[in-house]
């Protein structure tokens, strides 16, 4: 009852860039779906980087629940609205450097560059917008009410995609149209999301504290766990950067069959990320209320879902895995380099299913420090198994990346014995 609803929120979030791509592809000029391309990149790897700011209120609200404590819950979203609108007014402040680095780094052509960083220094003023948002979903998920996050990114993609025909079509702008009409859509989801908030908090106890909200000291909790998730997001932004590069160095048409390849990832985490979430509020609860057999149990249930959806996942890849590929691309010579790796596609689902399950229940059990762990513990294997196999070309790297997700969920498996032998069990202390 909890994952659904985040699975077909997520499934929202392809369908808006495709969109994007049909009305700005439509337009005389190649070089506005480049700018678009590359601005909206930016923009993915940005913020991205922010997401701690949904992780880590989920967790912590979700324990809170647990406690029974409507006070904290309350003062939670303050903080982490507070936060959202602070780091949201920053990058607005420091956009010039950050759009040009970012530009840079993703080293496209000279006219697609100046596109895209007009399109940027539009996009940016939703800042704000777009981290309040990642907070308000993280508290109602926290609460174990994910059909708000549905509510949420439909409205945001329905008026997005409205707006992105009105100005093309309609007015005739281009990449400048389509990132107003983000702007607009992210800044209408935050009015329906506090109006929302404002309804919820209706049904609380307790008030905001000015103490827990304007004394620097009181969102130590916060920022220690926010901190870990933003360094193991960096950690994770860096093998799927380092994971391109290295394709890309092997020609235009490996790059372009591990972009295809890379939609089968995507496409499978679209539902793994929801029994994952759902796992987030339920252990979260359970670790509130200290009922460690609830938190057995919803671990257990979540793996059994995670692991049939990674199961049919494999058997999808397996037995349809070319006839996906020809529905990406239309390519000859990708659709047949891409089909050379797809055994790749058949294991991976079965590796990474238990990373994104852990990823769930450690952060409902705010044991955030593990998950950083894991992923330079990972990037430790991921770059000599690189090294060792370069001779094999495409297929080292696939190599080395699979054994990236492989030691993640390895790393993540041994905390977790560990912690339901010392922490997480009746007779562990309460900290």
């Amino acid at each position: 009852m909890l994952a659904w609803p985040i699975i077909l929120s997520n499934i929202t979030v392809p369908l808006l860039g495709l969109v994007d791509t049909a009305v700005v592809g439509h337009l005389p000029d190649s070089r506005y779906l480049a700018g678009v391309t590359l601005g909206a990149t930016l923009f993915s790897f940005l913020y991205w980087g922010f997401g701690f700011l949904r992780m880590g209120t989920t967790g912590l609200t979700s324990q809170a629940v647990g406690r029974e404590s409507d006070s904290e819950v309350r003062n939670l979203l303050g903080q982490s609205l507070l936060m959202a609108a602070a780091i949201g007014t920053l990058l607005i402040l420091f956009s010039r450097p950050l759009i040009s680095l970012g530009l840079w780094l993703l080293n496209g052509s000279e006219v697609a560059t100046e596109l895209a960083a007009e399109y940027a220094q539009i996009r940016i003023l939703s800042a704000p917008a777009v981290l309040a948002n990642y907070a308000i979903l993280g508290w109602f998920l926290g609460q174990q009410n994910s059909r708000v996050t549905l509510l949420i990114l439909v409205l945001t993609n329905s008026v997005n995609i409205a707006l992105d025909l009105l100005f093309v079509v309609g007015l005739g702008m281009t990449s400048d149209g389509v990132a107003w009409a983000t702007v607009i859509a992210d800044y209408t989801a935050l009015t329906f999301g506090l109006w929302l908030v404002s309804r919820q908090l209706k049904l609380l106890e307790g008030r905001f504290l000015r103490d827990r909200l304007l004394t620097l000291a009181a969102y130590a909790e916060l920022f220690h766990v926010n901190a870990n998730l933003f360094i193991r997001t960096l950690g994770l932004l860096f093998a799927m950067a380092f994971f391109t590069s290295r394709g890309a160095v092997q020609g235009d048409t490996v790059l372009a069959a591990n972009a295809v390849l890379l939609q089968f990832i995507m496409l499978t985490s679209y539902a793994l990320d929801g029994f994952a979430h759902a796992a987030e509020a339920i252990v979260g609860r359970s670790v509130g209320r200290r009922r460690w057999d609830e938190f057995a149990t919803a671990v257990r249930t979540a793996a059994w879902f995670s692991l049939a959806t990674a199961g049919i996942a494999s058997l999808a890849f397996a037995l349809g895995g070319h006839y996906l590929i020809a529905l990406l691309t239309g390519l000859p010579e990708v659709r047949a380099t891409a089909g050379s790796y797809l055994p790749w596609m058949v294991a991976m689902p079965l590796i990474a299913v238990w990373s994104y399950l852990l990823d769930g229940v450690f952060i409902g059990a705010t044991a955030i420090r593990e998950m950083r762990n894991s992923i330079f513990i990972g990037l430790a294997a991921y770059f000599p198994i690189w090294w060792a196999t370069q001779s094999l070309g495409n297929h080292g790297l696939w190599l080395a990346f699979l054994t990236f997700s492989l030691v993640r969920s390895a790393v993540l498996a041994g905390y977790y014995l560990h912690h339901r032998r010392t922490r997480w069990h009746p007779a562990a202390p309460c900290l």
